[in-house]
């Protein structure tokens, strides 16, 4: 049995680690710390073959949307000490009104469509439906991250549950845990960044 799990580890190596990568990522998110950033990035470079290797050919394409926008969402948390505010804890939280919520959702469905079409007709993608929807709400939620948004958490909370199907068909047991994990804590984050976004008020 010892030799079967050695093996299976040994196989699985890049994802396990792109796995605790991940919880790490989501724990500096929930506490708004820079640090997310990095970790974000090397978590990326691991899902990059993950998927590449699972045929999620729009989840891997979103690795590497996630690499540009860490960078991004990097400069813009340390910019943003130079507007009387400082990198992690202090930047601004932001919440969206209804007429944003119509363009986000907007574009959700839009970018789905727009995944969807490609990797049905092209790629021999496994699920291209759940692959682009995934896809689209991620770029979607991690723009928002980066902008500080608290409506971020619940495009993660309804990406992160559709993605726990996803991966338990594909097989991707670590990745799949990974994103219960993220589910749950993605709860924890939206409670916690509102009760932040009140404090701001107050």
């Amino acid at each position: 049995m010892w030799d079967s799990i050695f093996l299976w580890v040994i196989h699985h190596y890049i994802e396990i680690f792109g796995a605790l990568s991940g919880i790490l990522y989501i724990f500096f998110s929930i506490r708004k710390s820079l640090l997310l950033w990095p970790i974000g990035i090397v978590t990326s470079a691991a899902y990059i073959i993950v998927f590449f290797n699972s045929t999620l050919y729009a989840d891997m394409l979103l690795q590497v949307y996630y690499l540009l926008i860490s960078f991004y969402g990097w400069y813009y948390w340390i910019k943003s000490k130079g507007n009387n505010q400082q990198p992690g804890n202090q930047i601004h939280i932001v919440a969206i009104n209804f007429i944003e919520w119509i363009w986000t959702i907007s574009a959700t469905v839009l970018l789905t469509v727009l995944l969807y079409f490609p990797l049905h007709k092209y790629t021999n993608a496994s699920n291209p439906f759940w692959d682009g929807f995934v896809s689209a709400g991620s770029i979607i939620a991690t723009w928002m991250l980066a902008r500080k948004i608290l409506e971020q958490w619940i495009f993660w909370i309804v990406v992160d549950g559709v993605s726990i199907g996803l991966f338990v068909y594909k097989k991707l047991y670590p990745t799949a845990i990974l994103f219960i994990i993220y589910t749950i804590l993605a709860v924890f984050g939206y409670l916690k960044w509102k009760k932040d976004l009140k404090s701001q008020v107050n």
